[in-house]
């Protein structure tokens, strides 16, 4: 397990003084990222075969906002591992133990070079600390989108703040994205979120939002593909 710790700071927090979900996302993406300096094989292996890890899903579990000044731990660990693909639980704890958010996520590994998927070797694979899967809600990692009925909103730009350090749109920026379009009381209890097609600077991601029994699922596409399908509930 690796862990971070935090605090809710103003650059974080809302206009009544709340975690944004956003701010959170990145605080999971963070510690997700830098759990490889814990597995020494493994970050040497990714850098001599010029591979990264790259979010293909994610499942949030809102139980508690924090406030403003609030102590935060944040952690994450791999539950299982196959080839091309590994699953991991970050989750983020209040100053007394009781988790905040609970999470958890599917991670492709890619080829830098390609943008491909790339097999990771069983004796690197077997190298790894795999802990006990969490407890959560886990829903299926895609998401159905309803045939016709969505309401289309205005395209986005991808912007060069929208951009990370893998020279596409950063995981959480589309999540703030599609935020954006909810109604303002709509309390977010849960979503999930499906990247498919990776944005990158210049792209333009037009939005289309479906009302859903209990909540709001958004498409974010570029011309005729779906780059990410977010659902709130």
């Amino acid at each position: 397990m690796y862990t971070l710790n935090y605090k809710v700071t103003t650059s974080t927090c809302d206009s009544e003084g709340r975690l944004k979900l956003y701010s959170a996302l990145q605080m999971m993406q963070d510690c997700s990222e830098m759990w490889i300096d814990s597995e020494p094989e493994v970050k040497a292996y990714f850098a001599r075969e010029n591979m990264a890890q790259l979010l293909a899903s994610r499942q949030v579990e809102v139980l508690r906002v924090p406030s403003f000044k609030e102590e935060l731990m944040v952690t994450t660990s791999v539950y299982e591992m196959k080839p091309m693909f590994g699953f991991r639980n970050t989750f983020i704890y209040d100053a007394f133990g009781r988790p905040c958010y609970r999470t958890w996520s599917m991670g492709a590994f890619v080829d830098k070079a390609t943008g491909k998927l790339k097999r990771v070797d069983d004796a690197v694979a077997n190298t790894l600390l795999i802990e006990p899967q969490l407890e959560m809600n886990y829903r299926d990692r895609r998401i159905i989108l309803p045939k016709g009925g969505g309401e289309a909103f205005a395209p986005i730009k991808v912007m060069r703040a929208d951009i990370d350090y893998n020279r596409h749109v950063n995981n959480a920026n589309y999540i703030r994205m599609a935020m954006e379009l909810l109604p303002e009381d709509f309390e977010i209890k849960e979503l999930r979120v499906e990247y498919r097609v990776a944005a990158k600077l210049g792209d333009t991601l037009t939005p289309t939002m479906y009302h859903i029994d209990d909540g709001f699922v958004i498409a974010l596409s570029i011309g005729n593909e779906v780059s990410a399908i977010v659902e709130f509930v």
